[in-house]
């Protein structure tokens, strides 16, 4: 008995000598000999410190950053990306941060950037990245097989035949914005209006009827809770990074746990009730939704493995956040954009008149508005949706003349990328849509290839970039054809980033009604 319990003893110790020896390795013998490894390579940055790396002085200068405007201006990189901005300034191009133990590089190369993107296996997302995976996972994170499968299996949503079946429904949300401005504008000539509100509105609306069609209303419950997370995760920006902060007993955490178990039950009843009618032959398989558990199930009964419950619903969820995110940001900067240079809006509003008259601008039609497409890469250039990707090492790789080790993460700053002068020329922080007039591949007026990525690049290129393009070219040109507008005085210039990048005090215009 006495032996039995000696080695009961033993065992105990070896297990927590085995955890307790990861648990170092964690939280110091690694991220100390990861920073070896990044000074060796002429990398700079701060020392890392326990646990916490540069969270504090992070969460701090962010904190900062967010609570005022700055100056109307198009060079938005130290604004935006206010921490980073701050490291590169003080170490230099080749430098690093601590997010917790994980050390994180920048990479400012447009042909490294291109690498890396290309070779998806070897560069993966980082896991967990607290901040996103707390609000959304589905394809945005998924790696390996199961991306593959995914992908093919969501796929058939964004083609052309459904983007145009869709198209109606895009057109009627525009048609709704444009009629509550007009009834703002109606016999008070010009109106000061925050458009913001709106368009952050309008992209919500757009989603909720392309994703899920007759279940609108509770699309946008799934809107309006996932806004809220949004803004409880900057709350517990300071904790974010630290082992278990789920459970730390913050009141944002506890709302925001509670979020998560209603999102879940308002996605899990919205597929349910469509699963039910299309299993008895009444549910339309013409939105985002339908299309997906239609192809779900093909894939399904072709090779016995498709996409779990689970799965569905991380999806939903991304449909929310990477569809109305990233298109509302695109058509509020190219307003402010247009309302500082009023030759660019000219030219757009004299294409669409041309294009399409009084009349509703039809899916076709939207293909030949070069000035607006123009227009649109140039607002995508300046204020990227994306303004920063991140990947990681899970092995040693080789990258250039460098060989990483595993663990290490990759800043890939699109914004840096989009503002750099050597690869854009000396009008790089100024709107020229006219450098987009012989293609995107042509932009960079023979300085290589455009390295210019809104939508990242390579085989994870985003999936709904088409669906964002249509929506943003209907929405503008429906404005153009009805409206004037220009910066308010009490317009406060403050680009800053969320997921994307959302003017956080709103987009105060003067509108006049020239319908």
């Amino acid at each position: 008995m006495e032996t039995m319990g000696k080695v009961a003893t033993a065992i105990v110790a070896l297990v927590i000598l085995r955890w307790g020896w990861k648990l170092l390795n964690w939280i110091w013998l690694k991220p100390k000999k990861l920073e070896k490894w990044l000074r060796s390579e002429g990398y700079k940055g701060n020392s890392y410190k326990f646990l916490m790396g540069d969270m504090i002085e992070l969460a701090t200068i962010v904190k900062e950053g967010k609570s005022k405007p700055i100056p109307v201006t198009h060079d938005i990189t130290s604004y935006a990306l206010p921490f980073d901005h701050h490291i590169i300034s003080k170490y230099g191009e080749k430098s690093f941060i601590w997010l917790g133990p994980n050390p994180r590089m920048y990479i400012r190369d447009p042909e490294l950037i291109k690498e890396i993107l290309l070779r998806p296996n070897e560069f993966r997302k980082p896991h967990p990245e607290p901040f996103r995976d707390s609000i959304i996972r589905g394809l945005l994170v998924t790696e390996g097989h199961k991306w593959t499968k995914h992908r093919k299996i969501i796929n058939p949503a964004f083609n052309l035949q459904n983007l145009t079946m869709m198209f109606s429904a895009i057109s009627l949300s525009c048609s709704e914005m444009i009629h509550k401005w007009e009834l703002l504008t109606a016999g008070s000539g010009p109106t000061e209006v925050d458009v913001w509100p709106y368009i952050d509105n309008l992209a919500g609306d757009v989603i909720s009827r392309t994703a899920f069609g007759s279940s609108y209303e509770e699309g946008q419950k799934i809107f309006r809770i996932q806004k809220e997370q949004i803004n409880l995760l900057f709350q517990m920006l300071f904790i974010l990074h630290l082992p278990g902060r789920r459970f730390i007993p913050t009141q944002a955490n506890k709302k925001f746990k509670e979020n998560v178990k209603e999102l879940r039950n308002v996605l899990m009843g919205i597929i349910n009730k469509r699963k039910k009618a299309i299993d008895m032959g009444e549910g339309k398989q013409d939105d985002l939704l339908g299309i997906l558990l239609a192809s779900n199930t093909k894939e399904i009964e072709e090779h016995g493995v498709g996409m779990s419950m689970e799965d569905v619903i991380e999806e939903c969820k991304l449909f929310y956040i990477a569809g109305s995110e990233t298109t509302s940001n695109l058509i509020v900067w190219t307003m402010v954009c247009l309302s500082l240079h009023q030759e660019w809006q000219i030219r757009a509003r004299e294409e669409i008149v041309q294009a399409f008259g009084n009349n509703q601008p039809d899916f076709e039609g939207l293909k030949n508005l070069k000035i607006l497409t123009m227009i649109l890469n140039e607002v995508l250039r300046l204020y990227p949706p994306v303004i920063m990707m991140t990947r990681a090492t899970h092995k040693d790789t080789k990258l250039g003349n460098m060989m990483i080790p595993s663990g290490v993460q990759l800043t890939l700053a699109m914004v840096h990328l989009h503002h750099d002068r050597e690869i854009w020329g000396d009008d790089v922080n100024e709107f020229n849509p006219e450098r987009f007039a012989e293609g995107i591949v042509n932009a960079t007026k023979g300085k290589g290839s455009s390295p210019f990525f809104p939508f990242s690049n390579g085989p994870r290129v985003c999936i709904g970039q088409n669906l964002a393009m249509t929506e943003a070219k209907t929405a503008m040109a429906l404005i153009l054809q009805r409206f004037s507008f220009e910066l308010s005085p009490s317009y406060k210039h403050s680009p800053f980033p969320v997921f994307t990048l959302p003017p956080q005090f709103g987009a105060h215009l003067i509108l006049r009604n020239i319908s």
